[in-house]
């Protein structure tokens, strides 16, 4: 006889088929953790820095354009002035950086507040700010 019998093959242990899901749960966590949080941390503080722009901050833009702010026209534009008696209008989202934050007028310059552009080391400018500062000269 060329047939040979099918037999039911017997069941897997249920704690082995969790143990071996368990690798995959354990790479998504350290993804999460080490990925993705910091990065919605960061693109929640950049919304914030951009959402808090005033006249006379200096910004860098996406293109790599340092500026002053002149004017805030509403939530999505920005004029900025990248030259003297060169005024253009940009949208927010092109905003990078900010380099310095000017002054705050009237309620908001009671409280102090911290530079924007410390990042927390205690090692000076960091980012793009610090390297701007260095390529200019400043300290």
């Amino acid at each position: 006889m060329l047939i040979s019998p099918a037999f039911a093959q017997a069941g897997g242990d249920p704690a082995s088929s969790i143990m071996g899901f368990l690798p995959l749960v354990l790479i998504f966590a350290v993804f999460y953790f080490l990925l993705i949080r910091p990065q919605q941390k960061k693109v929640k503080q950049h919304k914030e820095t951009i959402g808090n722009l005033r006249r006379n901050d200096k910004i860098v833009t996406g293109g790599g354009i340092i500026a002053k702010v002149t004017k805030v026209v509403d939530e999505q534009e920005i004029e900025v002035e990248i030259a003297p008696n060169t005024v253009v209008r940009i949208a927010r989202g092109t905003v990078a950086d900010v380099l310095s934050k000017s002054a705050p007028t009237g309620e908001a310059a009671k409280t102090p507040s911290k530079p924007a552009n410390d990042t927390g080391s205690g090692s000076g400018q960091g980012g793009l700010s610090g390297f701007l500062s260095k390529i200019r000269g400043e300290k």
